[in-house]
């Protein structure tokens, strides 16, 4: 298997590889669902309070799926708070939450904590796709990154195994005027899943350089970058918008670079996709409360997976909504 697929889980990673040999109609552009993905189907009796702590990534998405499930159920009133992926797990366990979406897996050590509260695992739901962009003002004319370079960007460790440390556009081919600008970084604080996502997968755990302004979420990393000649900086895909454009990158130097899209991110040719995730505490055994089971439920349907596509990220291939459905049964 593609070691570049080690970002999902083992089963996903091989329903999605299969995928991409019969899922052409879902690489046209604009991105569509899935067609067969199921269709939400209306219960009766839901109604109550549901409370969402977590990741920023996912905060307007959880927004929109909020709205769009509260249409159904007037009776439901819904709290969403996106500071970063690091507040979900102490928000489950404490009680705050019934809902903790994050764009990074649980740590051990978070899992642990939950253990020992509950004395069972969360219950861990990908929900959408998303390619992690790396991205530059839009006047930057760098055509693509290989991970080697963005690790020599962003890290003072520079554990791929760069000769040297990249600090001006210079260095990167850029004549002219940009031949001695010194490059800006902008990047998520530690409370986010995404800075986590990119300092494990990017960095390979390396350190990041006290230079890289750290923003409390995607928009701010992105409007930074925007009003910044200089700067370069990582996002969700869905944040990205017209003031910058996100690079293709290869994993190696000298590789063939890929675009943040959603065929190379089903391929997994393009190196920083990854799942999106919603948490839940689910007994063994025990259903599901009913409100949070068909939340989950309208997240993962046809309806659910269009909101995905509004919100810029990419939406799950039937098969892979199917087996996650499986875990709330």
């Amino acid at each position: 298997m593609n070691k570049r697929l080690s970002i999902f889980s083992k089963g996903l990673a091989l329903t999605l590889v299969l995928l991409t040999t019969s899922a052409g109609a879902l690489f046209a552009a604009p991105i569509k669902v899935d067609v067969n993905l199921s269709d939400y189907v209306k219960v009766e009796g839901v109604a109550g309070n549901l409370s969402s702590v977590g990741s920023d990534t996912l905060n307007n998405m959880m927004t929109f799926w909020a709205e769009g499930f509260r249409k159904k159920y007037p009776n439901v009133n819904i709290q969403i708070e996106g500071k970063g992926s690091s507040t979900a797990p102490p928000a489950l366990i404490e009680g705050t939450s019934q809902l903790g979406p994050m764009s990074r897996k649980m740590k051990n050590k978070e899992i642990q904590a939950f253990e020992s509260k509950y004395g069972f695992k969360p219950t861990t739901i990908g929900v959408a796709l998303d390619a992690l962009a790396v991205f530059v003002n839009k006047d930057n004319t760098l055509k693509q990154l290989s991970m080697t370079q963005v690790d020599a960007i962003f890290s003072k460790t520079r554990k791929r195994g760069a000769a040297e440390d990249i600090t001006t556009w210079g260095q990167l081919g850029l004549g002219g005027d940009w031949a001695n600008m010194p490059i800006s970084l902008y990047g998520r604080n530690s409370a986010s899943g995404t800075y986590g996502f990119f300092k494990e997968h990017t960095l390979e755990k390396g350190d990041y350089k006290d230079t890289v302004k750290e923003q409390p979420g995607n928009a701010s990393v992105v409007l930074g970058v925007t009003e910044d000649k200089g700067g370069i900086g990582y996002s969700g895909m869905g944040y990205v918008t017209s003031g910058v454009h996100a690079l293709p990158i290869s994993d190696k130097d000298g590789e063939t670079a890929y675009q943040p899209n959603y065929d190379n991110v089903l391929s997994g040719k393009y190196p920083l996709g990854r799942m999106l995730y919603i948490n839940v505490v689910k007994e063994p055994n025990k259903p599901l409360p009913t409100l949070v089971k068909e939340f989950i439920t309208y997240v993962l349907s046809k309806e659910g997976q269009e909101v995905v596509v509004k919100d810029g990220f990419l939406p799950l291939p039937a098969a892979v909504a199917k087996k996650q459905l499986a875990l709330i049964d």
